[in-house]
């Protein structure tokens, strides 16, 4: 089955195509193309993505991905050899939605396939699902997890645990009350000055202290930085992040004028908060409701440190961990497309769009 993916939930334009064959336990999934175009320099100024501007950037240039793909897969642009076509249909910035969505159902109806609509959460899920034997390989295949799965799903615009129960079987079982954790890492970046994204550069300035490096040159009044670990008691498995981000903005107005190295060591504090609440809750998690499998997926898995910690509380529960590979963590259309492969071969339809896309951010889109 060959399919055409388009994601463009925020600011990554990503277009791909895949062949894919087998049942979905151990599917072959070979890449014919996959593109993926990303808008950070452009929201940098903002401090983060500006959707008007995101959505005129997809218009822009999802036409030019879509023939560089096709170009790639050596097709035809004007009856190209497509089975279907998936598109990310929420969650996600609504005008970002919809400009995929249009131009998926205008594709389908001009080359007469069916087109599939794909929870943009689903599709991180299977995102750690894709592997292959080495780095050098072009061909993936899909591992199986072991169920009930417990899937914890971290980027900017999403902090949430989903069980896995089967193959398009989830149920949410918490999610973040206010801001995402990337989305906490980002604002905190730019409460310390530094560029956006600011998630990458709070992990390189939390390793650099982390390992040691002489940069501590906290004042001796402030050389206990402490920041608190919001919801880590709270007996859910919700999360907030919204305080901490608060938190750091006093205890900067408390120091006063700082040094590279107080910027590293609040840069330290807050990552090793951060994590500790999603290791703490995750951890609850798999002990209650029996979890086989751990899988942890999204923009902010890219984190070294994060990644570890996980790497280690699977070691310590002995349960297998998928996580996917750093380029596969950030919005993209190859997740997509493999997403809706497992979806077509559960014997689901495609389906007009505007009959079943809901983008209302009342909790329907959610992956549940």
């Amino acid at each position: 089955m060959i399919i055409l993916g388009i994601e463009t939930s925020c600011d990554e334009t990503a277009v791909c195509i895949i062949e894919a064959d087998g049942p979905v336990e151990g599917a072959n999934i070979r890449i014919r193309a996959n593109i993926t175009l990303s808008q950070a320099a452009l929201h940098a100024q903002y401090g983060g993505v500006f959707p008007n501007l995101a959505k005129r950037e997809h218009i822009k240039n999802l036409l030019i991905i879509l023939k560089e793909v096709l170009k790639e897969s050596e097709m035809s642009e004007a009856e190209p050899d497509i089975d279907a076509i998936a598109v990310t249909y929420g969650p996600g910035l609504e005008p970002c939605l919809w400009t995929g969505i249009t131009f998926a159902e205008e594709l389908g109806k001009k080359w007469g396939v069916l087109v599939y609509p794909v929870n943009h959460m689903e599709g991180h899920i299977f995102s750690a699902l894709l592997h292959r034997k080495n780095v050098a390989a072009t061909n993936y295949h899909l591992l199986t997890p072991n169920f009930p799965a417990l899937a914890l799903l971290i980027s900017g615009g999403h902090t949430e645990l989903d069980l896995m129960e089967n193959y398009g079987k989830y149920r949410l079982i918490g999610e973040t009350r206010d801001d995402a954790v990337g989305e906490a890492f980002d604002k905190v970046a730019r409460l310390l000055g530094l560029p956006y994204p600011g998630g990458p550069e709070i992990s390189r300035l939390a390793e650099t202290a982390r390992q040691g490096t002489d940069i501590r040159c906290l004042k001796p009044s402030t050389s206990d930085v402490n920041l608190p670990r919001p919801m880590l008691h709270s007996g859910d498995y919700d999360f907030s992040f919204s305080g901490i981000k608060t938190a750091v903005l006093y205890l900067l107005k408390k120091i006063g004028p700082h040094t590279s190295g107080v910027v590293a060591e609040i840069a330290l504090e807050f990552e090793n908060a951060v994590t500790e609440v999603l290791v703490s809750k995750t951890k609850r998690a798999l002990r209650e409701y029996g979890a086989q499998t751990l899988i942890v997926a999204g923009g902010v898995i890219a984190n070294t440190h994060i990644r570890r910690e996980f790497t280690k509380l699977a070691a310590e529960e002995s349960v297998p961990l998928l996580i996917p590979e750093i380029q596969h963590t950030t919005d993209n259309a190859l997740m997509i497309a493999v997403a809706a492969y497992a979806t077509a071969m559960s014997g689901a339809e495609g389906r007009p769009l505007h009959a079943t896309a809901n983008i209302r951010a009342d909790g329907t889109a959610k992956i549940c």
